[in-house]
């Protein structure tokens, strides 16, 4: 056995050793542990809960409230006066209020007005908003604003989640890069030092000059270099990508030295991203964005109604029914409280400014929507179009790289034969250098495009 093979025999046995306790972190399992314990996928999720928050907030402008005024002044063994309000009311949904109420006033110097039979007064009564705020108030208009909260919560919690996705993909395409860079820059280097052996060997006998030994010196320290940067960059990509690694209780995870990229990635990342169902004609009903800007412009509508409703003159009607507790069963039509609150600006500047305003906004969110739709379609048809051009480009550059490889081959070859030099097997395994790394570039395009095109459709689950 000549020393080039026992070389590679003993090479060989390395690496399969090496191998076997390496395992494999695939891609569609890597993105399940961002999903699922990533504090910012999860910081996303938060959106939605401080949305039910704020309509728990909303709702509460419509609890029934209990009231109590009581106040007592003595002064030199003299009671002044004694006075207790209390009522009890339920707002309902369109700005009507009903009210009971119970008081009981007495004293030497009361005022003529608290003046109310010995056990008390009682009432029943509503109060009806005729003008303003009939069909929308402040209090109708934050709770249907709060319900549509809810549902931009839930797309921007799915965009949030998205962009999270889509910045860990690129992170573990880098990675998955830059170890194939590693192996490649390994696997060069070794042949390169397996024929700068074989070459001194061959100079030793006299059967090549002593400078092919410096040509072959120089191609081993600079697959060394290239090693050495490639290896850096891995380094690197391994501590991005621990970035987006997490467990229960926001425990980070560190990539450890076994723990390699999936190999055949283009095989399954389009079931991964489900891109292969993109690639038709997606719909964009369901998009993320698309329903953020439906809920603003619902949103800025209401606030529109709100802004129009001021333009009514405020005009409240009360009636009270007014009963002693003794014989509150016995009716008086004769026993009662009324009121009229009434109230007009004039201009209406204040008011007409601010529905302008709102109109404004309104169709500033239409055009907005509408641009995004133009957007959306043309990005997706763009994205389509540029993995269906990588997809060639990556078809092109296999079939380059399986011929440079026959052309090396060839040239080492012929060198065995004693008709080719180190510097032709040099200028070969350069051109292949360059190819594979084409390659793996073009194969990196190929995943981030995909995952681009995920990102545009912004669907997480």
């Amino acid at each position: 056995m000549n020393l080039k093979s026992l070389i590679l025999l003993l090479f060989s046995t390395w690496v399969v050793a090496q191998e076997n306790n390496l395992q494999e972190l695939t891609f569609n399992e890597y993105l399940g542990y961002v999903k699922k314990y990533h504090p910012l996928v999860k910081s996303a999720g938060l959106e939605i809960n401080q949305a039910q928050a704020n309509l728990m907030m909303a709702r509460g402008g419509f609890d029934p409230k209990i009231e109590v005024d009581f106040e007592q002044k003595k002064f030199k063994d003299s009671e002044y006066y004694s006075i207790l309000n209390s009522s009890f009311k339920i707002p309902t949904w369109y700005g009507i209020e009903v009210k009971a109420g119970f008081d009981n006033n007495e004293g030497i110097y009361l005022n003529p007005e608290n003046t109310v039979p010995n056990q008390g007064l009682t009432s029943f009564g509503i109060s009806v908003p005729i003008g303003q705020g009939l069909f929308i108030n402040q209090r109708m208009a934050d709770l249907r604003k709060a319900k549509i909260q809810l549902n931009l919560s839930q797309a921007e919690r799915n965009l949030m989640a998205v962009a999270v996705l889509y910045d860990a993909s690129v992170a573990y395409f880098n990675w998955k890069r830059n170890y194939n860079e590693v192996k490649l820059y390994e696997n060069y280097l070794s042949n390169a030092q397996i024929r700068f052996n074989g070459v001194s060997r061959l100079i030793k006998e006299g059967d090549k000059p002593a400078i092919d030994s410096v040509e072959a010196g120089i191609i081993v320290r600079n697959r060394k270099l290239s090693l050495e940067e490639s290896k850096l960059k891995l380094t690197k990509s391994k501590l991005e990508l621990a970035n987006f690694l997490w467990l229960e209780n926001n425990v980070p995870l560190e990539l450890q030295e076994n723990i390699i990229p999936e190999e055949k990635l283009e095989l399954t990342i389009r079931e991964t991203l489900r891109t292969n169902e993109l690639m038709m004609t997606p719909s964009l009903e369901n998009h993320p964005k698309i329903n953020a800007l439906e809920n603003k412009i619902q949103m800025l509508d209401v606030e529109r109604k709100l802004k129009a409703n001021m333009l009514l003159p405020k005009i409240d009607l009360g009636y009270s029914y007014l009963s002693e507790p003794s014989y509150i069963d016995n009716y008086r039509f004769q026993d009662y409280k009324v009121g009229v609150n009434f109230a007009f600006p004039i201009f209406l500047r204040k008011e007409r400014g601010s529905l302008k305003l709102a109109k404004l906004k309104l169709q500033n969110a239409q055009f907005d929507l509408d641009l995004e739709r133009v957007q959306l379609k043309n990005k997706i048809n763009a994205q389509q179009a540029e993995i269906t051009s990588l997809e060639k480009q990556k078809n092109y550059i296999d079939e380059l790289v399986t011929d440079y490889s026959t052309m090396l081959n060839s040239e080492e070859r012929l060198f065995s034969f004693g008709e080719s030099s180190i510097f032709l097997i040099n200028s070969r395994e350069n051109n292949l250098v360059s190819a594979q790394l084409s390659q793996l570039s073009i194969e990196n395009k190929f995943f981030e495009s995909n995952a681009s095109l995920f990102k545009i459709m912004a669907n997480p689950e």
